[in-house]
């Protein structure tokens, strides 16, 4: 599929085939896609939890509005931003300076500029944490239901959680956001899809002022 038939055939599916699985091998495939994802200053602040066991999933249907798609879903995905993810120490952080250095992209003068450039536009206020951090996951996560879609995997993002109890029942660490969870698997066999909900066109979106 290339990109326009990727972009027209996934659409949010809310009724998962139980009897069809998500391989590791698929799920692997479909993060690594995602991967390629663009990143301020490519920090990459995005984790996964991957909730495959059923006891895990009813735990989480219950925090999450008793959404029957989070049992459903063969693969329910906790997407995890995380706002310390611009920090010197952090271990993505370090790791990106030391293949920045190694491709040649930066030279190791420059890590004061680098320390620098990140702190002025992540740490001036505690809504620039988490705008870096959600807004640069929210790429990620998009990325994740394209590269499922051209798999032939059905995806559903949901935003109808509890957030403060899904970070206490599953031990979240306080740097991590949780913008969504997402469902993967496979559309249940029968199932009659609404019509594609409206979109904006162009001249609805581009604007002036």
């Amino acid at each position: 599929m290339n990109f326009q038939e990727i972009s027209n055939k996934r659409r949010s599916i809310n009724f998962f085939d139980t009897d069809k699985d998500v391989t590791e091998a698929q799920l692997s495939q479909i993060v690594e896609l995602a991967a390629n994802t663009p990143s301020s200053f490519n920090l990459q602040p995005w984790n996964l939890m991957v909730l495959r066991n059923p006891e895990e999933k009813e735990k989480l249907k219950s925090l999450a509005w008793d959404q029957p798609k989070v049992v459903e879903a063969p693969v329910v995905l906790i997407v995890l931003a995380d706002k310390a993810g611009w920090q010197e120490g952090h271990s993505t952080f370090e790791k990106n300076w030391q293949e920045m250095l190694k491709s040649g992209s930066m030279k190791l003068e420059q890590r004061e500029w680098f320390l620098n450039a990140t702190k002025s536009l992540y740490d001036w206020s505690p809504e620039a944490n988490l705008a870096f951090a959600a807004k640069n996951t929210g790429f990620f996560a998009m990325s994740l239901m394209y590269a499922a879609t051209s798999l032939g995997l059905e995806t559903h993002p949901m935003d109808g959680f509890d957030h403060e109890a899904v970070r206490k029942a599953f031990k979240i660490p306080d740097n991590y956001w949780v913008p969504l969870l997402l469902a993967v698997g496979t559309m249940k066999p029968g199932l009659k899809l609404h019509p594609a909900k409206w979109r904006k066109k162009y001249n609805e979106i581009v604007v002036s002022f």
